[in-house]
C-alpha cells in the first residue's frame, strides 16, 4: 500500500476499492491508529455484509488489540447498530461499510464514545498521519500485554431500544412492504419489527453484499421501482427502502408514490417536539423544505438551519441540545440516539404516526409537503467557482432576493429559493429549487440552470 492515504480518506470516513485501494494490512494499521488516537482501552467493531468487510473487520480489531485496547466484535450489524454499541457500551466504535457503493468498495465508519463522530477535525487526520508515517518507518511494535477479541450480539437489545423510544402499542394491524436491497436491512428489520401488528413484505432481505437485485442506494429513484410496484400489487399500507447499511430509510405511500424526507423530517419532528412538551431546537439543513421550520414553529420548537452533512448536523445537535435533526438524503438524527442518525428509528415513528389513525399515508403526510420541490439536479461544469460567481452577479443588488452563503449559495424570495452547492469531489455544482407553486418552481430551476450550464 502507497504512504499516500488522500484517495481513501475522506472528509468524514475511509472509502476505497478493495483490495487496490487498501487491503486487511492497511485495516490493521487503522485498528492500531483508531487506537492510539482515541486513547481507548476498548472498542466496539461491527461490519456489513460485503465480501471483504469480515476480513477488514477482524483485521482492525487485530490492530487495536495489538495497541493494547480490549475489542468487543458485534459482527454482523447495521450503521445504526453500531452506533447503539457505542453509545450503551460508551465505546468508541467502527463500523466497516461503504453504505450504497458498488461490491468492491468497503469503507471505516469511526465514532468516539458515545456515538460522537469522528470526521477530518475530530480524529481522522491525526489517524491519517499516524499511518503515512508508520507506512514510511514501519508499524509500531505490539504494546506487552495486548487486548482481547470478544464477540457480542447487539441486535436485540438495539431493537428494544428503538422500541421503548416510540409508542407503537396501540397502532392498528399495518401491511409493510420493506426493500432491504439485499443490505443489512434485511438482518435488522425482522427483529426490530417483531411483536408488532405488522405483516411484513420481505424484498431483497438476502445478504449478499455484490447487491444482485438494484444498488441499495434508495434516493436514486431507478432503485424504488421494485417496491413501488410490489407497494401496489400488495395493496400494502406503505413501503420502506433501505440502503446498504441500513442507516438511511426512504418511505412510498400506498400508491407508491415517493415521499419527501423533508415531510418525513416534519412530520417526525412533530412528533418527537410532542413527546418532549412543545418545546425543543430542531435541526435541519438549507436544503430541506420550507414546511420543516414552519411545522417546527407550529409545534412549538425551534428551527435551527445548518449546512448539509452528518458532521454539521450532529455538531448543531451537540452545541443546541436539540432534540431532533433531518437532512434531505433521509438520515435522521435523534437527541435518544446519542444525536446519530437511524432511519430505522424513523421508521418506527411513521409506522407509530400512520397506525395511530385511521387515513392512509398519503392523506396523513399531506398536510406536511406544502410546496413544489426540484429534487437535487447535477450539473457537470468546467469551473465551479465561476459558474457561482455568475449566479451571484445575475441575482445580487436585487430587492426581491437574498443572498446568503452558508453553504453553496442560496437565492430566497417571497415565493422560491434555491440552493446552489460545488461538490466536494466532482466537479459538480448541485442544485436544489423550492417554490410555493410547480409553475414557479419549474421557471426559477430552468432560469439557475441556464447560468449554471451557460
Amino acid at each position: 500500500m502507497a504512504g499516500d492515504l488522500s484517495q481513501i480518506v475522506k472528509a468524514y470516513d475511509v472509502r476505497g476499492v478493495v483490495p487496490d485501494q487498501w487491503d486487511e494490512s492497511l485495516a490493521e494499521l487503522f485498528g492500531a491508529a483508531f487506537a492510539q488516537v482515541t486513547g481507548a482501552d476498548a472498542i466496539v467493531t461491527g461490519h456489513d455484509m460485503r465480501p471483504s468487510s469480515p476480513g477488514l473487520s477482524r483485521a482492525f480489531a487485530r490492530g487495536a488489540a495489538a495497541r493494547g485496547a480490549d475489542v468487543t466484535e458485534t459482527g454482523l450489524c447495521s450503521t445504526d447498530q453500531l452506533y447503539y454499541a457505542s453509545g450503551s457500551l460508551g465505546l468508541p466504535g467502527a463500523m466497516f461499510t461503504a453504505s450504497h457503493n458498488p461490491a468492491q468498495y468497503n469503507g471505516i465508519k469511526m465514532c468516539r464514545a458515545g456515538a460522537a463522530p469522528v470526521g477530518q477535525d475530530t480524529g481522522l487526520a491525526e489517524i491519517r498521519e499516524l499511518i503515512e508515517g508508520w507506512l514510511e518507518s514501519g508499524a509500531p511494535q505490539p504494546v506487552a500485554d495486548p487486548g482481547t477479541l470478544t464477540g457480542r450480539d447487539t441486535l436485540d437489545d438495539y431493537a428494544a431500544h428503538l422500541r421503548s423510544l416510540v409508542d407503537l402499542t396501540s397502532i392498528r394491524p399495518l401491511k409493510v412492504v420493506v426493500d432491504a436491497g439485499n443490505g443489512m436491512g434485511g438482518h435488522t428489520v425482522p427483529t426490530v419489527l417483531a411483536g408488532l401488528p405488522v405483516t411484513l413484505v420481505p424484498m431483497y432481505f438476502e445478504l449478499d453484499g455484490t447487491f444482485p437485485n438494484h444498488e441499495a442506494n434508495p434516493l436514486d429513484p431507478a432503485n424504488l421501482v421494485d417496491l413501488q410496484k410490489r407497494v401496489r400489487e400488495e395493496g400494502a399500507d406503505l413501503g420502506l427502502a433501505f440502503d446498504g447499511d441500513a442507516d438511511r430509510c426512504f418511505v412510498v405511500d400506498e400508491n407508491g408514490e415517493p415521499v419527501s424526507p423533508s415531510v418525513i423530517t416534519a412530520l417526525v419532528a412533530a412528533r418527537e417536539l410532542a413527546r418532549n412538551g412543545g418545546t425543543g431546537a430542531v435541526i435541519h439543513n438549507l436544503i430541506t423544505s420550507w414546511s420543516v421550520p414552519e411545522v417546527v414553529r407550529e409545534s412549538g420548537g425551534t428551527p435551527v438551519r445548518t449546512r448539509v452533512g452528518h458532521s454539521f448536523i450532529k455538531g448543531e445537535m451537540a452545541q443546541t441540545g436539540a432534540i431532533f435533526g433531518g437532512e434531505h438524503s433521509a438520515h435522521y438524527y435523534f437527541k435518544d440516539f446519542w444525536n446519530a442518525d437511524t432511519g430505522m428509528l424513523a421508521a418506527l415513528h411513521v409506522l407509530a404516526a400512520l397506525g395511530g389513525q385511521d387515513g392512509p399515508l398519503s392523506g396523513l403526510v399531506a398536510q406536511y409537503d406544502r410546496y413544489a420541490g426540484s429534487g437535487e439536479i447535477n450539473s457537470t461544469v468546467a469551473d465551479q467557482a465561476d459558474r457561482l460567481a455568475a449566479i451571484r452577479s445575475a441575482y445580487e443588488g436585487r430587492a426581491d432576493v437574498t443572498l446568503d452563503d452558508l453553504d453553496g449559495l442560496t437565492v430566497s424570495a417571497a415565493d422560491w429559493w434555491f440552493n446552489v452547492r460545488p461538490s466536494n469531489t466532482e466537479p459538480l455544482l448541485r442544485l436544489n429549487v423550492e417554490a410555493r407553486d410547480e409553475t414557479t418552481m419549474a421557471r426559477m430551476r430552468d432560469e439557475a440552470l441556464v447560468i449554471i450550464r451557460g
